[in-house]
């Protein structure tokens, strides 16, 4: 079911638009579609609008996504979670296809629209092979379980503008029983067969959603998060103009009892069944390799579905032992480049424990790493115009995790912009222990989630023109993490980054991350190794706080495979700069490059290759 739930930078377009001041923004597709689009046969045009009829109603499934791209479609309802919902939706997944196999000749397309047809076609081969393990799913768990994301949907995305917006917040709320029992029916499922979360995402849940019903109404103390974004809401309409006082009072009034009504008895039965299975959890757990039946099918399909790429669990093992030894060399050298004297493992915990790379934990010290990491990707931001053409129009920023749902050391994530940019993309920062976040990841994460990572690819994918609508939505791990780890290593090209040693050494730090994640990952799942081994893997080769690794590798065991995304889709990413580099020499444009990449939306990393191998061609054309 996170296929329902995950609407964050990795289904919308994660892991994953921004105001540039002076710069002017263009939204035009890249040159690759440019040409395809110029060359386009009537066959191309049918097509194109047959895939927008298809995406509005195949949008009509989920009106949380809608609300996502800001539209009040449905506003009054959230998304049927149940087993029989999904069903019809790859139904309609596969009536679909057929009917575009039946009516399109494959043949007399251009290049682009035959992408957008392999792509059409993979989703729904994708969708299939999830569907054959829907009982394998987590959709409560420590990290993005429905117990806050809820929430923070409706906090953050459901916009209040007028009194219908409100009324249909109020429905919402009312829909969180349906919606929460309709989830639990697929706990009580697959924990029949055996499958559950470990101990630690009963334990999350249980804090989580704790946390969202503490306080009023619920309970004695200071308003909690839905109640004072509830008022605000209608206090909001009163400073408007658009109803007067008595109105907000009663509207108010109506949203405390769907509080006290719906919403505190859906989270009381989830606290509930995770308090009373807690005995039948795993404390020190292993990956769904070991635990799950046919674990090692489900894991191989996790696998594909994040990299895009028949790799196995063994190949992706090896690539991250041959990655962990070659950033091992790069980081003894940085080391002996700023005079340390000791083992890598002493400059590790120089890194962990001298106060210079640390914020204060104090609120002083969580706004100074906002305002750092808004500075960053102002410098980023700058320069964007020398490395790409197209740029987006959305602004971007940062702001601290809601503390209902903030995780000590827990990886920091990113929320999309609308496609009309009206609504900022948002960088999300856990801030609880500030001892986690150190000085030398600050900006290596800006540049990841906000520019020219997360934000910049998401928002040009769904501002884009002259693409299928469908595929400015798509989202795939490889693609959108590859992406925002390449960004990592792009943004040394552009000057005013990493002027400071450390903070190169907080970027070597990062892709290191991701290359023990390969590893990890595929130790948890496929190699039976505990929650315990993975982290004293990953501690041992990584400066990352202990808070951070331990909340990684609960991560990884819940959300197997698709931390193996990031370094597969950045490998695929530079090897093909590379390929164009080779191939055009001195013709060859960074500029040019990054739109081909960026201007079709995302895909999988074989479709990727394709339109830069004809992006290639192309520019060899002239």
């Amino acid at each position: 079911m996170r296929r329902i739930l995950a609407v964050s930078a990795l289904t919308l377009a994660l892991c994953v638009a921004c105001s540039h001041g002076t710069t002017t923004p263009t939204t035009a597709s890249a040159p690759a579609a440019a040409s395809a689009e110029a060359g386009a046969t009537t066959e191309d045009a049918r097509l194109n609008a047959w895939f927008e009829r298809k995406y509005e109603e195949q949008l009509q499934f989920s009106p949380i996504r809608m609300t996502f791209l800001g539209r009040k479609d449905r506003y009054a309802e959230l998304d049927d979670m149940s087993r029989e919902g999904a069903a019809e939706q790859l139904a309609w997944q596969v009536a679909a296809l057929e009917e575009m196999k039946s009516s399109f000749d494959y043949d007399a397309l251009g290049a682009d629209a035959k992408l957008s047809w392999d792509l059409f076609e993979y989703q729904l081969q994708a969708a299939q092979a999830a569907d054959r393990f829907s009982d394998h799913g987590y959709p409560f768990e420590q990290m993005g379980g429905a117990q806050s994301f809820l929430p923070t949907f409706l906090i953050n995305f459901h916009k209040v503008e007028d009194e219908s917006d409100y009324t249909a917040y109020i429905a919402r709320l009312r829909e969180v029983p349906r919606a929460f029992g309709q989830l639990m029916d697929q706990v009580k499922r697959s924990a029949e067969l055996g499958i559950r979360p470990p101990r630690f995402a009963h334990e999350g849940v249980i804090e989580q959603a704790g946390k969202v019903v503490t306080g009023a109404p619920f309970t004695d103390g200071a308003d909690s998060a839905l109640w004072a974004d509830a008022q605000a809401k209608a206090d909001a309409l009163v400073e408007a103009g658009k109803i007067d006082a008595a109105r907000a009072q009663a509207l108010k009034a109506d949203a405390r009892a769907a509080l006290m009504e719906a919403v505190q008895p859906a989270f009381g039965e989830v606290i509930a069944w995770f308090e009373a299975d807690l005995p039948n959890a795993a404390v020190n757990p292993s990956g769904v390799g070991a635990t799950h039946p046919n674990g090692e099918a489900y894991y191989a399909e996790r696998l594909r579905a994040s990299t895009t790429t028949d790799l196995t669990p063994e190949q992706v093992h090896q690539i991250g032992l041959d990655e962990v030894a070659r950033l091992r060399g790069e980081m003894e050298a940085l080391m002996d480049k700023v005079g340390f004297d000791g083992d890598l493992q002493a400059f590790f915990q120089f890194i962990h424990t001298d106060p210079r790379f640390k914020y204060p934990d104090t609120d002083a010290g969580r706004q100074a790493y906002i305002d750092d990491a808004t500075a960053a990707i102002a410098t980023i931001k700058q320069q964007l115009p020398n490395y790409f053409g197209l740029l987006p129009k959305a602004d971007i920023v940062v702001k601290r995790v809601e503390a209902f749902r903030e995780v000590d050391g827990a990886a920091q994530h990113y929320y999309p912009s609308t496609p009309d940019g009206s609504r900022p993309g948002v960088y999300y920062a856990h801030l609880s222990d500030m001892d986690a976040m150190p000085k030398t990841e600050l900006e290596v994460i800006a540049y990841h989630e906000g520019l020219p990572g997360h934000h910049m690819q998401i928002a040009i994918a769904q501002e884009l023109e002259g693409v299928p609508e469908f595929r400015k939505q798509a989202g795939f791990s490889a693609y959108s993490e590859g992406w925002g780890l390449y960004s990592e290593w792009l943004a040394r090209e552009i000057p005013g980054t990493y002027t400071d040693p450390y903070s190169e050494y907080g970027r070597l730090t990062s892709e290191m991350w991701r290359a023990i994640r390969l590893v990890v990952d595929t130790g948890l799942h496929a190699k039976g190794w505990t929650q315990d081994q993975a982290v004293a893997y990953m501690s041992e080769n990584s400066s990352i706080p202990q808070a951070a690794v331990e909340a990684e590798i609960r991560r990884y065991i819940t959300w197997p495979g698709q931390a193996t995304s990031y370094k597969i889709g950045m490998i695929k990413i530079q090897q093909l700069r590379a390929k164009a580099e080779a191939a055009l020499g001195e013709d060859f444009d960074i500029r040019g490059f990054h739109d081909a990449v960026l201007g079709g939306g995302a895909m999988p990393l074989t479709l990727l290759e394709r339109r830069i191998d004809q992006w290639i061609e192309d520019e060899k054309l002239g």
